[in-house]
């Protein structure tokens, strides 16, 4: 059974089957909405049913009184009739495709104890775009997939690089940490997601990551220096401790060019780290540097509590919501 979606604001109208999830029914008919983990955690695709029933069940990224006030997320919400939707679209004036390619293991280098890059050689014959900040899916042999966002810029043809953490149990983590080697093949399927950079903007950005989030932060910055992007950025990368800072030298060394100002901030620093630096929740720190948001872009990137955490306290300093872009990372086992 097929019911008919109205997006507003727009006016865009497309056809969502029973089964799918408004999400996956506008990318399908090329109506692009945000959206970022595409299972209820981050809170990127929210936005309100104004008429219509649909379903979407328990979701961690909308609280009780946003449901009863009529706000879904649609990358859970499922179409029980004809429905009238509002959210904040994103114009993607060609837009990357989304590709199913074969990825070829070229680099399976420790960064941490816990952390690898994964290096991937897509074939020479095809051709692979995305915007600064998305990811792209492995493609499991069970039929899951496993998402990752690239940690370069656009623009360097061939290679793609991803920041993998171990997750112990983690059906893929266990295989990079483990059996998987070099010329090993992968399958791919990207670019995703509606966290990149808005280079149409002039607003000073504002930068957060959580320890592996630094992937898809590493990647705006190398596009804004590579593009000579005359805004400010301003970097806060938060971690547990030292060696959780996988590429310590990386952004000190932007800093040291000038093209950003940089804050590592740990949470639990150990007596080995003799770290003098910032400490506590990243978030946090951005904060005590900026009260008044009001007048800034945040690009955020890291677990779903770090991220709700941001989104709540910076709204209250005046942060525009349509101004706060976030990637939530899931850990699937």
């Amino acid at each position: 059974m097929s019911f008919q979606v109205t997006v507003l604001p727009g006016g865009h109208q497309i056809g969502a089957e029973a089964e799918e999830t408004l999400l996956e029914a506008a990318l399908r008919q090329g109506v692009l909405l945000p959206y970022g983990c595409r299972d209820g955690a981050c809170g990127a695709c929210k936005g309100k049913v104004l008429a219509g029933q649909i379903e979407q069940g328990t979701v961690s990224a909308l609280s009780a009184e946003e449901s009863v006030s009529g706000h879904a997320l649609f990358c859970r919400a499922r179409a029980k009739s004809d429905v009238t939707i509002e959210c904040r679209q994103v114009s993607l004036a060609g837009a990357p495709p989304v590709k199913t390619l074969p990825a070829r293991i070229e680099r399976l280098e420790r960064l941490a104890p816990d952390v690898i890059e994964l290096g991937l050689r897509l074939p020479a014959s095809e051709q692979f775009d995305f915007l600064a900040g998305q990811y792209i899916d492995i493609l499991l042999k069970d039929g899951g997939r496993r998402s990752f966002s690239l940690a370069q810029a656009p623009g360097e043809p061939g290679l793609l690089s991803l920041h993998i953490r171990h997750v112990p149990g983690g059906v893929f983590t266990d295989q990079v940490f483990g059996s998987l080697k070099v010329r090993d093949i992968l399958r791919i399927n990207g670019p995703h997601g509606s966290f990149f950079l808005r280079e149409a903007s002039t607003k000073p950005i504002i930068l957060v990551a959580g320890g592996t989030g630094f992937a898809p932060i590493k990647s705006i910055v190398e596009h804004a220096i590579r593009r000579n992007l005359q805004r400010p950025l301003h970097l806060y990368w938060g971690a547990r401790s030292r060696v959780d800072l996988y590429l310590p030298d990386l952004p000190r060394a932007w800093a040291e060019a000038g093209h950003l100002s940089y804050v590592p901030v740990l949470s639990q620093p150990q007596v080995v780290d003799d770290w003098q630096g910032r400490t506590g929740w990243v978030h946090a720190a951005v904060l005590a540097d900026f009260p008044d948001l009001a007048a800034y872009q945040v690009y955020a990137c890291g677990a779903p509590a770090m991220v709700d955490a941001a989104r709540r306290d910076f709204v209250a300093a005046g942060l525009p919501d349509a101004e706060f872009f976030v990637d939530a990372f899931l850990f699937s086992r």
